[in-house]
């Protein structure tokens, strides 16, 4: 029914209004696990992928829909600026569909105090942050007993940061192109873990939702940029493929236009793990 009320193609000339969208999806998502999941026995100690499996399923139409119209504009342009001018609408159109996603992820967890429902994000942050006691880190975090010290990645090098984002952004080619929107799980995933570590970095404290989101937007804004043009990418690629074929001259356009994309996103990544190694730290010590 939701697919009906809220039709993709009302969103095409305002990007902005896929905020409310991501608003929408994730907080029925959240609540909707929380609701029916969190008594299970079995199913509430999988409530963070349950989260995230709810959220795909409802964003779908929006990221389908959108990747097939850009495969068309694709076949039009060449060039990077025109690329960018063919295709950034469908990325601000993520963005806001992601900021949507961590907004009400980050609201509803802190609101609802439920540990289970982002319980494999923390695992998550733990592992990325406290790699030597990932467990003793889960407990703490679960139990809501927050001791943060403000350096959780003062020891992070450039090098290991530029490492994990590009593993990430090959997950994410790889899924768009084996199942054209398979990469929403990459970037409903990657909403949901900031929205772990906004609770943490915030204490669950409602009022600190926008210094949290400010402390991870900084450099999860522009590093999610290069994931949204990373999926954007495959996307093409594979509905260009289809369409046309490897011998067709619009295919060896849109491979062109695809190549240039996936060069963007690499150095939309460097800039990213710029600023998350000597800005972010600085201003938020």
């Amino acid at each position: 029914m939701l697919e009906t009320l809220i039709n993709p193609k009302k969103v095409e000339k305002g990007p902005w209004k896929m905020f409310f969208i991501g608003l929408i999806y994730a907080s029925l998502s959240l609540l909707l696990v929380h609701w029916f999941f969190s008594e299970d026995p079995n199913l509430s100690k999988a409530s963070g992928m349950l989260v995230v499996l709810f959220c795909i399923m409802f964003s779908f139409p929006f990221m389908y829909f959108i990747i097939k119209r850009e495969e068309k504009e694709d076949e039009q342009v060449e060039g990077i600026f025109s690329i960018w001018q063919a295709h950034k609408d469908a990325i601000y159109a993520f963005m806001w569909l992601f900021f949507g996603f961590v907004v009400a992820f980050s609201f509803w967890n802190i609101i609802l105090q439920d540990a289970n429902l982002l319980n494999f994000q923390i695992q998550t942050y733990c592992q990325i942050n406290s790699p030597g006691d990932v467990m003793g880190c889960v407990e703490q975090y679960s139990s809501g007993k927050i001791n943060l010290t403000g350096a959780s990645i003062s020891g992070i090098r450039f090098l290991s940061i530029i490492e994990n984002n590009v593993y990430v952004m090959i997950f994410t080619l790889i899924f768009s192109l084996i199942f054209g929107a398979g990469a929403l799980f990459i970037l409903v995933w990657n909403a949901s873990v900031i929205a772990a570590a906004i609770g943490i970095f915030t204490k669950y404290n409602l009022s600190e939702i926008p210094l949290g989101i400010a402390r991870y937007a900084i450099h999860g804004l522009p590093e999610i940029a290069a994931y949204f043009i990373t999926a954007l990418a495959g996307g093409i690629f594979g509905v260009g493929l289809i369409r046309h074929g490897i011998k067709d001259k619009k295919f060896l356009k849109v491979l062109e236009n695809v190549i240039i994309l996936i060069f963007l996103a690499l150095l939309i990544l460097v800039i990213a793990a710029l600023i998350e190694v000597y800005i972010t730290p600085l201003i938020f010590k």
